[in-house]
């Protein structure tokens, strides 16, 4: 019976109750828009570390990764290289081999991560040929051919067929040097990824450091972003000697950025939640100022407060859980939209984007695995809004409630 009185009372008063209606589904429309957004720039930030820059899993030398010397080499790396791609998990793998130097050009220089690469293998690992955007992939009749990004291509004022000079340390500590002609400039979705890497043919930087035909890191690209745990855990157990590391240990800014985000999520929509609390803690206690005479009679009656309470919370719920399903539908069919569509950003900037690691499209993603959270705020919501109504109600005295 309460119930049926609690949903009537809502309609009382048929405009006042839309507005507020229509203020929680706009309201929880744009908080699912943004937690669809957020969603969909982590995703796809995500996917660039792991397809374009890091690999799910990567392997080296236990001492590499401190100072990156070059004689922390990956030993026997050709028998593990065949022995991880026979992993049914794996999909592709590619060894590279790496150091820290400098490049020189007569404007300037600066100080870049060399990555020495087998060229077929990296193209399709990191698909950096497809972020070409001058210049040609390296030609197997050249030699001494380098790639580098459009960011450090600016900086140090480079263009194809430039000439400039890397200088590092080889395996004995000696100062060596090479000169290199710029093949092509290629442009990621992180721009200061493209300002630090620069690649090279594997062959012509182990000459240089004195490797032969060992190298410094082997990634790993998996076929499902389910199994890193347990591939991690496989590969350890076969190579103890060397370090396993994933995407998130690799990457860890990326990870606390994904995990911040999720947290950013829901205060975004509690606080416009919370906006709209105001407004309906507004309409709720202009219905009980309205019916002062009526929740007089109620209580003289021999209804009890609990009774009135739950009438009171009732209406609240109502009136904030109507919006709720119309703002979700919105939400899911526009998110489902620009997720096929793409979003495009490019008027924010590409530069500013990719500063941050994005791409200039982002496909939003309907949050499915907040929308327990998000019912629960908008429940949270209706409770608190409707306390300061109630306690209004709850302290009216039925004889003078009824003079009124």
């Amino acid at each position: 019976m309460i119930f049926i009185m609690a949903w009537r009372n809502v309609w009382r008063n048929k405009m006042r109750s839309i507005v507020i209606v229509s203020s929680v589904t706009i309201g929880l429309f744009a908080g699912i828009s943004v937690l669809a957004l957020y969603k969909g720039m982590m995703k796809s930030r995500v996917r660039n570390v792991i397809d374009a820059e890091v690999g799910h899993l990567q392997m080296h030398n236990p001492g590499f990764e401190q100072d990156y010397e070059p004689q922390f080499i990956l030993a026997h790396g050709n028998e593990v290289l065949k022995v991880v791609s026979e992993i049914p998990e794996v999909k592709l793998v590619a060894p590279r081999s790496i150091t820290m130097g400098m490049l020189a050009t007569p404007t300037g220089s600066a100080g870049v991560r060399i990555n020495g690469i087998i060229p077929g293998m990296e193209y399709r690992l990191s698909q950096l040929k497809n972020k070409i955007i001058r210049g040609t992939p390296f030609d197997p009749e050249k030699r001494n051919e380098i790639m580098i990004g459009e960011k450090l291509a600016r900086k140090m004022k480079l263009k194809p067929r430039s000439k400039l000079v890397l200088t590092f340390t080889d395996i004995s500590g000696n100062l060596v040097s090479g000169a290199f002609r710029v093949a092509a400039i290629y442009q990621s979705n992180n721009a200061p990824f493209d300002e630090k890497n620069v690649y090279i043919n594997m062959e012509e930087l182990n000459a240089l450091l004195g490797i032969q035909h060992a190298f410094h890191e082997i990634v790993i690209l998996l076929k499902s972003d389910l199994v890193v745990n347990k591939v991690q855990q496989e590969l350890q157990q076969k190579f103890p000697a060397f370090r396993i590391e994933s995407w998130q240990e690799i990457s860890p800014e990326t990870d606390l950025m994904v995990k911040t985000i999720d947290q950013y999520s829901y205060i975004i929509m509690f606080i416009i939640m919370f906006s709209l609390a105001f407004g309906i803690v507004n309409t709720m206690l202009m219905a009980i100022l309205e019916r002062t005479r009526e929740i007089g009679m109620m209580m003289a009656l021999g209804t009890n407060r609990v009774r009135v309470f739950l009438l009171i919370f009732l209406e609240t719920l109502f009136l904030t859980l109507a919006g709720t399903p119309v703002g979700l539908f919105i939400g899911w069919a526009i998110t489902g939209y620009f997720n096929k569509q793409g979003m495009d950003l490019s008027g924010m900037g590409r530069e500013m984007m990719s500063s941050f690691g994005f791409g200039t499209v982002i496909y939003p993603e309907f949050p499915t695995d907040k929308v327990t959270g998000v019912l629960l705020i908008v429940v949270g919501t209706a409770l608190v809004s409707c306390l300061f109504p109630a306690v209004k109600a709850l302290r009216m005295r039925p004889v003078e409630a009824l003079r009124k």
